[in-house]
This record gives structure tokens, C-alpha cells and sequence, in this order.
């Protein structure tokens, strides 16, 4: 067979030529990346072999060697786990996976130095092999196959691949090292970098060396393992160190950040196992991609089995990693059964409890550091806050954070129970696309006023889970400043002068009987296109807003339902006119002496744009609106 020459993905080349152009201190993660890469390999091996043991038949006996030569300046990587066919060489060291080709695109920061952290991210660490090689040369064959791969590249753009002899199975990796690269042809090196990185692999880690008798000339060949090879969750805590703990949440995660929480710990009683978890640090890129899974990863007795079971970490807490392996689960397990397993219920519903109070011991002794992983997970752990899940929901509460009205920081809903005024009954809240936003909402300038606090719910999510939040927290509903029912007569707020100016005024009964005839001329006016006008005290600088009738959806949920085609129409809302603005004092006056009449109907209709436009949306008529606008001004300039 002659060997057929391919060209990378469009994706793979520019992630090559990262990599190429690296910063030298961080070369030494190529062999992190290919042992842990051959550590996989035999990790589902040894899966496939508990249904079909002939696979493992003649070689049970796992094992990673690493191997130099000197004068060919070479340095070889060699492992007896699963293998590949021709097909699996072409998708997993030609292309990136489909799923995350667009995503490693929209990753890249033109930094050489943070795009290198997306290797690990997407999986394919194989390539960082090219931060030190000239030449890489791959020689594997399938378990349960007789035919042998050859796959040579340089890392330019192109790769040749070809059938060829190898007698048993597994993947043979030999660089061919760079002339500033040979600092890894000698084993100290390489034992430094392995006990630094790799020391936690459950495999031996073998330095292969041919020593030549002086005496007869003749060579042998010795191996010198590396390693440890024991699984680093079985150990205690004590003798583990932090820099164990930080490599091996590299080696299991693909990751190149530290974690920023490390949980350890052994379950004893009805159910046995050893659980290793991490906090990340930084946010994944595919965080949000509604394919995303958790990384941990699911082992029987010290058996890897999958990283892919479903049920055994909730979604809201996908961005977790690590191991888990159980004692009383039966080693020959098939994922389909795991999915409704009892155990695996029993363990995720353990894990996920260990591990919100972990967080909440967090929130509580390290504040800022808290508030810095909310800013990283706290959208996905909302989401426990919504679906059918009610079990974890007051712990969730009471971990979540959110921007407000009156404070710089994140205030935790505890606090702003701590804070509510004299006659607040209720949590008040305003959602919206972004914190900007929310701010120069016209409803927030009343409880501003009063001193009232709002919380700013920006996260998709929000809307979603706080619908759903029946019962609020500590006994206190939440209510949206953007509804009706919104109501601030009955809270004690802070005075001001002009509060205590306006007490001491007398009642205007003409006054109040111009709004009343403004109220009647623009329902008049507009019919069908409000649910109602009236009066509110939620305004202070603007004259009119829109809000949500108690029983219609909120209106910043119904614009993000309108724009995924949920929706077709907006739903007419509520016209709340600010009494003591004085273009509405003046415009009732005018209906009041009966004046005004021949224009009140285009004044309704931009006081009702005006509110869309507050709120962020378009005129209902913009072509109306110009003219309308067009005319006042015109007779403004008049006068």
C-alpha cells in the first residue's frame, strides 16, 4: 500500500501553528500530553476487555515505555493500550471534532501564550507534540486487528498515511527532536518531567536503556519505572501535595489552568467510593453548548469505565472533573445499565450535596474568592434553580449572587433580606439583556428614590428559574419591578426636602382632575394597543413607562421569546403615567380646559413610544413616529 498524503483541517493548521511558535517554558507539556494521551488508550482497553477478554489476552499487563536515541535525536513513547484503525487516525490527528471546530476558532486570542491553553481544552494535546519535533511519526494498531498504521507529518499543512507491519497492539510515538529540543533525549529530563506531571498515571511509566557490557560488548536492555502508578484518589490526603493535586487535575481534565477548589474525600457505609474533584479555574469554552457533559470520570474498583454517565453529575454542575470510583458497582457494567442504576443515584445525589457545601463553607470564609467563581459558574449553577429539581433549591439560593441598585459588589440574598425597608414585604428584582440595561430602566427610578433595593438579573437563566421560584426565599416572594403589581406605597423610603415639601402641600383637586381626563383621552386614543393607562409612583425623572399585568409574562422574557420565534407578537401592556412630570401635569391641564383635542391623539402615541423606546424597542410605527415627532417640533419652534 503506498502511502496517502492528506491535508490537515483548515483548524488543525492554525492550531499547529500555535503551538510551533509557543513560549519555550511551556514545551515540557508535550509529554504530559502524550503520556496522559497513552494512559486513555489503556484506560479503555481495559474497559473493552471486562465483555471480550481476548483482547487483553496475550498482554494484560498495561504499560507506558519511553525510549531515547541519542544520535538519531529521537524520542519514542509507546503503549499497548486500544490503538487505531486508519479511520480513527484521520479524525483524531487530522481534523478536529466538528463540535468544537467553530468554537476553537472563536477561542483564539492571537496570544500565543493563552491560545496554547486550548489544546487541552479541545482534546487534542497530540499536537503539542510539534512544539519541539521536526518529524512525528505515528506506528499503532487496533486491538482486535491485524493490520498495522503508519502517520508521518511534519506539522505544515500535510500528513501521509500507510499500512505497515507491527506485531502486537497499541500506538509507538517517536519525535524527531528540534536541535533546541534535545534537552529531553536525557533521562534525567525526562524523569523530572514525568514525576512533575505524570507521577499520579495508574499505568508504570517506563524509562527503556540499552547499556552495553564493557567486558563482552554485548547489550541489554533494562527498564526504570518513573512513576508511582497508583491511582492518586486511593491515597490519603496526607500524603498528597498540592502540585499532585494540580497535575493530576491536568492530566484528568486536559486542562492547563489550576483548579480553583480541589475536593478529596472517601464515602464509607452503604455505598463505598473515592471521590477526586475539581473547580476549574477558568471557564471551559464549550461551557454553554447544549452537547456539553460533565468531565468526571466513572471508575469500578479502579477500573475506568466511561466519562460519559449521564445521572451521575447533575448539568449544573458540568463544569466539574475528576474521578470517581465506586467499590460496589460490578466491574462488567454496561453504560446503558449505569444510566438507571440506584447506586449511581445514590452517589450523585452524595457528590452533589458534598459538593454545595463545600461552595458554601467558600462563600463564607473567602468572600472575594467566591464571588470571583460566580462570576465564572454562577450562570450554569442557576440553572439547578429551574426544571424539577426542588431538593437543592434553598442551598442554591442561598450560594447565588447578583449585581443591585445599591451596593458595588454582589450581594447574596441574605443580605438583601438584612436591607429591606420598613413595610418591604417582597425581593424586588429587574431582568434584562445586561447590567447597562437594567440600569436605565424609567421603573427603577422610584425604588432609586426610596432607597429600595433591586436586584439586576442579567443571566438568561434568570427568567426562567425566578418564574418558578414559588415560594422566594426565607419567606419572601420575588416580584419584578417591571409588573403592575409592583407596589412601593406601602415602604417606609428615605425623605428628601422636596418629600416633605410636597406633604405639606395642599391637595390639588384640579390637578387630579386633569390626569384623570389625560388618563380617559389616551385610552381613547390608543385602545386596543394598551391593557391600560394610569398613575404610578415608580417614576421620578421619566414621564411614562410600560409594565406587565400580573397575570401576562414578563416583558423582558416575552423579548426573548419573540426573538427565537416563540412568540409572534408583543402583548399589549400597561401605560403608567408619572403624575408629577410636568409634561404630563401640562398635558392634562390642556385636556382639562379643553384644549388640545386636534393633537392629543398623536401626543398618546409618542408618550406610548416613548415608553417602547425606553425599554429598549422600536416604535410600533416608526414611520408614524418621524411624523408625529416631526410635527411637534415644527410647532415647538412655532411658538
Amino acid at each position: 500500500m503506498t502511502a496517502e498524503k492528506r491535508s490537515f483541517q483548515a483548524e488543525v493548521s492554525k492550531l499547529l501553528h500555535i503551538v510551533a511558535n509557543a513560549l519555550y517554558s511551556e514545551r515540557e507539556v508535550f509529554l504530559r500530553e502524550l503520556i496522559s494521551n497513552a494512559a486513555d488508550a489503556c484506560d479503555k482497553l481495559r474497559f473493552l476487555a471486562l465483555s471480550d477478554p481476548a483482547l487483553t489476552a496475550d498482554d494484560s499487563a498495561f504499560k507506558i515505555k519511553i525510549s531515547v536515541d541519542a544520535d538519531a535525536k529521537t524520542l519514542t513513547i509507546s503503549d499497548n493500550g486500544v490503538g487505531m484503525t486508519e479511520a480513527e487516525l484521520h479524525d483524531n490527528l487530522g481534523t478536529i471534532a466538528s463540535s468544537g471546530t467553530s468554537a476553537f476558532v472563536e477561542n483564539l486570542s492571537g496570544d500565543s501564550k493563552k491560545d496554547v491553553g486550548l489544546i487541552g481544552q479541545f482534546g487534542v494535546g497530540f499536537y503539542s507534540a510539534f512544539m519541539v519535533s521536526e518529524k512525528v511519526e505515528v506506528l499503532t494498531r487496533k486491538a482486535g486487528t491485524e493490520t498495522g498504521y503508519h502517520w508521518v507529518s511534519d506539522g505544515l499543512g500535510e500528513y501521509t498515511v500507510e499500512e505497515a507491519e507491527k506485531a502486537t497492539r497499541g500506538t509507538v510515538i517517536t519525535l524527531h527532536l528540534k536541535d533546541d529540543a534535545t534537552e529531553f533525549l536525557e533521562r534525567n529530563r525526562i524523569q523530572t518531567v514525568v514525576r512533575t506531571y505524570s507521577d499520579h498515571i495508574p499505568f508504570p511509566i517506563a524509562f527503556l536503556q540499552t547499556k552495553t557490557d564493557p567486558e563482552t560488548k554485548t547489550e541489554s536492555e533494562t527498564e526504570d519505572t518513573l512513576n508511582q502508578a497508583s491511582a492518586l484518589w486511593t491515597r490519603s490526603k496526607s500524603e498528597i501535595s498540592e502540585d499532585d493535586y494540580k497535575e493530576f487535575y491536568k492530566h484528568a481534565g486536559h486542562a492547563f489552568d489550576d483548579p480553583w477548589m480541589t475536593l478529596h474525600w472517601k464515602a464509607e457505609g452503604r455505598i463505598e467510593y473515592h471521590s477526586l474533584l475539581f473547580v476549574p479555574s477558568q471557564r471551559p469554552f464549550d461551557l454553554f453548548n447544549p452537547e456539553r457533559r460533565h468531565h468526571v470520570k466513572l471508575y469500578v474498583k479502579r477500573v475506568f469505565i466511561t466519562d460519559e454517565c449521564e445521572g451521575l453529575i447533575p448539568s449544573w454542575l458540568r463544569f466539574l472533573k475528576g474521578v470517581i470510583d465506586c467499590e460496589d458497582l460490578p466491574l462488567n457494567i454496561s453504560r446503558e445499565m449505569l444510566q438507571n442504576n440506584p447506586l449511581v443515584g445514590s452517589i450523585s445525589q452524595a457528590v452533589t450535596k458534598r459538593v454545595l457545601s463545600e461552595l458554601s463553607k467558600k462563600a463564607e470564609k473567602d468572600k472575594e474568592g467566591y464571588e470571583t467563581f460566580w462570576g465564572t459558574f454562577g450562570a450554569v449553577l442557576k440553572e439547578g434553580l429551574y426544571g424539577g429539581e426542588t431538593e437543592h433549591r434553598e442551598t442554591l439560593l442561598k450560594l447565588a449572587r447578583f449585581r443591585s441598585s445599591t451596593q458595588d459588589g454582589l450581594v447574596s440574598l441574605a443580605d438583601y433580606i438584612g436591607r429591606m425597608k420598613d413595610g418591604q414585604t417582597t425581593i424586588f428584582y429587574i431582568a434584562g439583556e445586561n447590567e447597562a440595561t437594567v440600569k436605565a430602566s424609567p421603573q427603577l427610578e422610584g425604588f432609586i428614590k426610596k432607597g429600595v433595593e433591586v436586584l439586576y438579573l442579567i443571566d438568561p437563566i434568570d427568567e426562567f428559574w425566578v418564574q418558578s421560584a414559588y415560594d422566594g426565599f426565607d419567606g419572601k416572594p420575588f416580584k419584578s419591578v417591571t409588573r403592575g403589581g409592583a407596589d412601593l406605597s406601602a415602604i417606609a423610603g428615605e425623605k428628601t426636602d422636596a418629600d416633605a415639601d410636597k406633604k405639606d402641600e395642599p391637595k390639588d383637586a384640579g390637578a387630579e382632575d386633569a390626569i384623570s381626563a389625560l388618563i380617559a383621552s389616551i385610552k381613547l386614543s390608543l385602545g386596543d394597543k394598551v391593557k391600560d393607562v394610569r398613575t404610578t409612583d415608580r417614576l421620578s425623572d421619566s414621564p411614562v413607562c410600560l409594565v406587565a399585568d400580573e397575570t401576562d409574562l414578563d416583558m423582558n422574557i416575552e423579548r426573548m421569546l419573540r426573538a427565537h420565534n416563540q412568540v409572534t407578537e408583543a402583548s399589549p401592556r400597561i401605560l403608567e403615567l408619572n403624575p408629577d412630570h410636568v409634561l404630563v401635569k401640562n398635558l392634562g391641564k390642556l385636556i382639562k380646559d379643553g384644549q388640545g383635542a386636534e393633537f392629543m391623539e398623536d401626543a398618546a402615541y409618542l408618550l406610548l413610544d416613548q415608553a417602547r423606546i425606553l425599554e429598549g424597542e422600536p416604535p410600533s410605527d416608526t414611520k408614524a413616529f418621524t411624523r408625529r415627532f416631526s410635527e411637534v417640533m415644527v410647532k415647538a419652534l412655532a411658538a
